[in-house]
């Protein structure tokens, strides 16, 4: 094939050490064979940590700021030019399988979601529609984290075609009739996992693309280890929850930190009613007892190792399909999580490497080194440009992440000497960017004197917020210009300027 394929797969917030090549605690082998077989980069962030800002700048190389997908909640406008819709304008087949949210749980007159209730679980519609969806010519969806009641769509179907009638015994009222009150272990056997649904539907589509010798673009779109914090037997206790290393928040180190911080820290905080009138992600007590931390914990690396089986089950339908020489792999997640770092959990306005940064992992024989380690700053907004950059296509000016193409190959030390990231999860009260270069890392809120700043070099644990500290008022003033330039040089330019005027 003259241009290769791409085979994009990604979990769902998945904390950038949760690879067994990092961290000896956890078991990916499929993942840790891929690192192997290519580089792994370790300053790689996301553009927002909630699920659809992140997404949808994975497929539009836009910010969210830029591509109007904000928060949770909003859709990324169907007008936005995706990578699908240019690699299909290139002769690719594209898909979509597992995950998209790209819409929300609502729809209105006026914002109608393709995702939402109660067309998510109106089967008939589901088995006759397979897109096109934001330049997917092929979609086959779901939207629900392990139990959650949101499940639907083509999962469903799949596991009714498989005669698994029984099916909403293992999910929550009102679709199901599991216990809401069941912890950790998730009842339902693993052939019907929606893992395996993601698998089986990826491997067929590979099936098919070298059936017809059809160049590709494939996202295998998992939704593990995203809580809730369930997986089925064994997986469950594959981790004895008193032999891990159990992540907590340091004496003091929230005192001089934003408001919410310390809020979080409390057994009944109160944040006061959200502007939007829907919740802010993170705005909740977060405390929760060792035995309780620990048994999450366990169970969320039994969720990452089962995600890895289903994973070498792709990467292995490629190799015996003697396509792997000549794809591009991508595996990465949308965000990172908490799981007891800094007495955090889950995910929220609270901007710790543990949350922004994500694990990426790229390979492709002959171009991208093997067993290579890099820290050149990435940004999964750079995905679409990169793609772009090794078809030898030029990358439209509307699109701000950056071609990585020569960085993934060695031939450029790096192609960022920073990145941003935003949190805008209210219109006005809560709107907050942080500005990451090879040292700093620097956050400010709309509307607020206080903020965030870190030395990742003497402080990689992010302990000591030196924001109000007198000696560093010179640097804060610093990293404040750069955060600005940064914000300018955002700017899209969908044309040159061609004339005087």
């Amino acid at each position: 094939m003259s241009r290769p394929n791409i085979l994009l797969i990604t979990s769902d917030q998945q904390h950038w050490t949760t690879l067994g090549v990092v961290n000896p605690e956890i078991s990916t082998p499929n993942l840790d064979r891929l690192a192997a077989e290519g580089t792994r980069f370790t300053r790689a962030y996301c553009p927002n940590p909630t699920c659809t800002p992140t997404r949808a700048s994975m497929i539009t190389g836009q910010f969210p700021s830029q591509h109007g997908a904000w928060s949770l909640g909003t859709s990324l406008p169907e007008s936005a030019p995706t990578v699908g819709d240019r690699l299909q304008g290139l002769g690719y087949r594209t898909a979509l399988v597992g995950k998209a949210h790209f819409q929300p749980l609502a729809s209105t007159e006026r914002y109608r979601s393709l995702e939402a209730y109660p067309l998510l679980q109106d089967l008939a519609f589901w088995k006759r529609f397979h897109g096109p969806y934001y330049g997917f010519q092929h979609v086959e969806l779901a939207r629900n984290h392990t139990n959650e009641s949101h499940v639907g769509q083509h999962y469903a179907l799949w596991m009714e075609e498989r005669g698994f009638t029984g099916w909403r015994e293992h999910f929550l009222p009102p679709t199901g009739t599991m216990d809401p009150a069941a912890e950790f272990t998730w009842s339902i056997p693993e052939e019907f996992h929606y893992n395996a649904w993601i698998a089986e539907r990826s491997n067929r589509l590979l099936d098919e693309y070298a059936a017809a010798e059809e160049p590709f673009f494939l996202w295998a779109s998992f939704f593990d280890p995203h809580p809730p914090y369930l997986a089925p037997e064994p997986w469950d206790t594959m981790y004895d929850p008193d032999r891990l290393a159990i992540p907590e928040a340091a004496s003091g180190e929230h005192e001089r930190n934003p408001p919410h911080f310390r809020m979080t820290q409390l057994e009944d905080p109160d944040f006061g009613p959200p502007e939007s009138g829907q919740i802010t992600h993170g705005f909740h007590s977060h405390r929760r007892g060792e035995a309780d931390r620990r048994k999450l914990v366990a169970t969320y690396y039994g969720m990452v190792s089962l995600l890895d089986k289903y994973v070498g089950r792709i990467l292995d339908r490629l190799e015996a399909l003697g396509l792997a020489d000549d794809t591009i792999v991508v595996f990465t997640t949308d965000h990172g999580h908490f799981f007891g770092q800094h007495g955090l959990q889950a995910k929220g306005p609270f901007h710790y490497e543990d949350l922004i940064r994500v694990p990426l992992v790229v390979r492709y024989p002959g171009r991208v080194p093997a067993g290579r380690v890099s820290d050149a700053i990435q940004s999964t907004a750079d995905l679409t440009p990169t793609f772009l950059g090794f078809l030898g296509e030029p990358v439209p000016g509307f699109m701000t992440g950056v071609d990585q193409h020569a960085v993934w190959e060695g031939a450029r030390p790096a192609a960022r000497d920073h990145t941003l990231v935003e949190f805008h999860h209210q219109p006005t009260t809560l709107n907050l960017r942080t500005y990451v270069d090879d040292r700093y890392k620097i956050t400010v809120y709309q509307g607020q004197e206080y903020g965030e700043l870190f030395d990742l070099q003497e402080d990689p644990g992010e302990l000591r917020n030196l924001w109000d500290a007198p000696e560093h008022a010179g640097l804060r003033s610093r990293l404040l210009l750069r955060c600005l330039w940064a914000e300018l040089a955002k700017e899209p330019m969908w044309m040159p300027r061609i004339a005087i005027a």
